[in-house]
């Protein structure tokens, strides 16, 4: 028997470019639990375009027409953090299950209030740690979990946040000021942690941290201007797991012509080294490699069933999480990130901050 599918309004979609347009959408067109029925947009002539090119049946310009359209189950919630916490509030007041982007809210105050209020109402509540779905860490986790390692020793990783780096588009400038809670430490850096923890399935048990801003400032590509740098370009976060092992963090604003991205575990008895080009590890290109006892460090391929048929890139992994979300809400499991989770992570990221 054919199940009828979810039906989704999606806040903040934009027809040509934004996280919605270029992950929301691609992922949930893929997939046959979903259906895309409305979208919104503070500009009724943008939610009307984006309607157009996407195929959605409903466009609106504000939150109350969206959140109590009785044609939508999952109200998806991608815009700025600074506005997360209003839409949050609305969606869980109109009784909508709710999937709000990573950061959950600029504060971590903000976070423990949404959360309260989302398990006070009961509505299903998930955020967007869609890292954790990517093949790649389900792979390193399962191989960690099955003993490929022996005892896990310890973790390094260092990675570069694209951002922040000696030069910025305009429509990112909003990321250089902390107020907005998009800086490299909430965004990239927040990302790769809660992966690599996923995967070690660990947490700190205590940790330190350093930032450092060692960019004064940072060049507009369009226009030549020099702004200041008011978040950190670099990040150093180390710590004792409660696996017993250790984990060690850099992060550095920009690219590098070296590795983006690396992360190395060493066990008792071998080791998994997994690299990308890229900075963002949602965007797929991983190498892994490994080697046990004797043997010399040697490719691993994932094996397909990670993808669960989806493309590799920036859809797959969001994907492969509302593929969860939607058993979640289904079938009551309990497989894609909620609001407790954004809650532990956004107080291990208000503890790098401070720290720093």
């Amino acid at each position: 028997m054919t199940r009828v599918p979810i039906r989704v309004g999606l806040i903040g979609v934009q027809p040509e470019i934004g996280w919605a347009a270029t992950a929301h959408v691609p992922a949930l067109k893929l997939l046959p639990e979903y259906e895309l029925t409305a979208v919104s947009h503070h500009s009724l002539g943008t939610s009307q375009a984006a309607a157009a090119k996407f195929g959605v049946a409903n466009a609106f310009h504000t939150t109350a027409e969206l959140v109590n359209h009785p044609d939508i189950d999952l109200v998806v919630i991608a815009v700025k953090v600074t506005r997360h916490r209003e839409l949050v509030e609305a969606v869980v007041n109109a009784g909508k299950a709710v999937l709000s982007e990573w950061p959950l809210a600029v504060s971590l105050q903000d976070a423990i209030r949404m959360h309260d209020r989302a398990r006070a109402t009961g509505v299903h509540a998930a955020v967007g740690l869609q890292t954790r779905a990517a093949p790649v860490f389900n792979f390193v986790r399962d191989l960690v979990s099955d003993g490929y390692l022996g005892r896990v020793t310890s973790s390094t990783l260092t990675g570069s946040g694209i951002l922040w780096g000696d030069e910025i588009p305009h429509t990112y400038e909003y990321t250089l000021d902390p107020a907005n809670g998009a800086s490299m430490i909430n965004v990239p850096l927040a990302h790769s942690i809660d992966a690599v923890l996923y995967a070690l399935d660990s947490r700190f048990e205590d940790m330190t941290a350093k930032t450092a801003c060692v960019r004064p400032t940072v060049r507009i590509i369009e226009t030549g201007a020099e702004v200041p740098l008011r978040v950190p370009d670099q990040v150093a976060v180390a710590g004792r797991l409660s696996n017993g092992s250790f984990l060690s963090v850099h992060f550095r604003g920009g690219l590098t012509r070296g590795t983006n991205f690396r992360w190395e575990i060493n066990g008792s008895n071998g080791v998994l080294v997994v690299t990308t080009p890229v900075g963002y590890v949602g965007e797929g290109g991983f190498r892994v490699q490994g080697a046990r006892g004797a043997e010399v460090l040697r490719d691993l391929v994932i094996p397909p069933m990670y993808a669960g048929g989806l493309p590799e890139g920036i859809t797959q992994s969001v994907a492969l999480a509302y593929r969860r979300l939607a058993s979640d809400l289904r079938e009551g499991t309990h497989l894609a990130p909620t609001f407790d989770d954004a809650v532990e992570l956004q107080r291990l990221i208000d503890e790098i901050r401070r720290a720093g």
